[in-house]
This record gives structure tokens, C-alpha cells and sequence, in this order.
């Protein structure tokens, strides 16, 4: 689905199997936000063929946070010139729990290219700021075009709904501080990393509002 001149939106709608939405940049640099699982990559790459697009195309891959069902998908990445991308958090956080974890996803001494850090990131002619935002994870982030006024969340924050903070590193206090930090951006599209995207600055204010409103009680 395309978003923007350059910005398309594959979502992962399959009720039966766990996955996450996946986002394409086709700037100067092609960039994949969330590859998601290696077996259900499929659907991405179908996506990709129809823009005349391969894996092998991209110049980059970016993981919003370290759970398989958004990163695993960087198995098909290994031994080609595209780079992955994690937050420095996240990487020292999978190594101090998992220290096996690039094995499980089928990468052995799996390392990323780029250890994120907050901040100005610049890819080509695309320009980002990435926001730290734990609580789902330790690492977890969130990219903003500011240019654009979209935002990638991850896990972070969905359409009506917030990431599960009962998993290994999830933190209730710091999910909530980290979605009240990007509540305050200007953003018109909140790209999520399961379910529908909330479109529209009115709309976008109105489900940080809600999530405020409902969710925190539970955080």
C-alpha cells in the first residue's frame, strides 16, 4: 500500500500467525523498517516484486526492537551488503539475556551493521530522528520523519492500544514516560507495528489521548 511518493505500508493481516507490519522507504537509499519472521517474509517480498524490487535491493534494515516476529527476517540479510540497524540498548540487552539469540534466528554471532543511539540519522536523502523509547524493550525505538510528520512505533504504541510490557526488559513506568514523550511530536501518519495506522494529526492526537486515558491506568 502506498502512503506517499515514497513511503509504502506492507501489512501483516494473517489472524493465524504472529507477525508484524512492515514499512518501505524507497528514497536514495531503499530502507525496510521491520523486516518481521524469516518463514512469513513472503508477503514482503511479493510487496517488493510488485515495486520491480528484491531483498537483495535494499540498502538497509532497520529493527524498531529485538522480538523475532520484527527482526527474525534479518536472516535473509546475511552475507549481502545490506545493513542492519538496532538500538545499542537492545543489542546489549539480547546479549546479556540471550546470548545465543543470532543462532535461534538462524544467524550465527549475529551482529548489527549500525548501533543506534537517539538522534539524528540520516540515510541517503532520508533524514530521521530516532527516539529511545523502552518499556516494551530496553531498546526499543521510534523513527521520526519529521519532514513527513510520520512516526514509526514499534511495539510502542498502536491504533487503540499499547505494546505488552509482560515480556523479558518490558517496564510498565518507562512504556508510559516514553509514550508521553512522543505524544508531544507533530505527526500526521503513526505507523504501527501490528494492526492499522492512524492517519490524520486530529486522529493521531485523539488515540494518544485515549491511550492515555485507559491504558496508563494499567501501566
Amino acid at each position: 500500500m502506498k502512503l506517499s511518493e515514497k513511503l509504502h505500508f506492507f501489512p501483516w493481516n494473517n489472524p493465524s500467525a504472529n507477525n508484524c507490519n512492515t514499512y518501505f522507504i524507497d528514497g536514495e537509499k531503499k530502507i525496510l523498517v521491520d523486516p518481521g519472521h524469516y518463514h512469513l517474509f513472503g508477503h514482503v517480498r511479493d510487496q517488493l516484486a510488485q515495486l520491480s524490487l528484491t531483498a537483495e535491493d535494499m540498502d538497509m534494515v532497520i529493527i524498531t526492537h529485538g522480538h523475532p516476529d520484527h527482526m527474525e527476517g534479518v536472516r535473509l540479510f546475511e552475507n549481502t551488503e545490506t545493513l542492519i540497524a538496532l538500538h545499542d540498548t537492545e543489542m546489549a540487552f539480547i546479549q546479556s539475556v540471550a546470548p545465543h539469540y543470532g543462532e535461534a534466528l538462524g544467524i550465527r554471532d549475529f551482529e548489527p551493521d549500525i548501533l543506534l543511539k537517539e538522534g539524528d540519522l540520516e540515510i541517503g536523502d532520508t533524514s530521521f530522528q530516532v527516539y529511545h523509547t523502552p518499556g516494551h524493550s530496553p531498546g526499543s525505538v521510534c523513527l521520526y520523519l519529521r519532514d513527513q510528520k510520520v512516526l514509526f512505533t514499534g511495539d510502542v504504541v498502536f491504533n487503540q492500544g499499547i505494546g505488552r510490557t509482560d515480556l523479558p526488559g518490558g517496564n510498565g513506568e518507562e512504556l508510559k514516560e516514553s509514550i508521553k514523550r512522543i505524544s508531544g511530536l507533530d505527526v500526521s501518519l503513526l505507523l504501527t507495528g501490528h494492526g492499522d495506522v492512524v492517519s490524520g494529526r486530529d486522529a493521531v492526537a485523539e488515540n494518544f489521548k485515549m491511550i492515555e486515558d485507559y491504558w496508563f491506568a494499567y501501566l
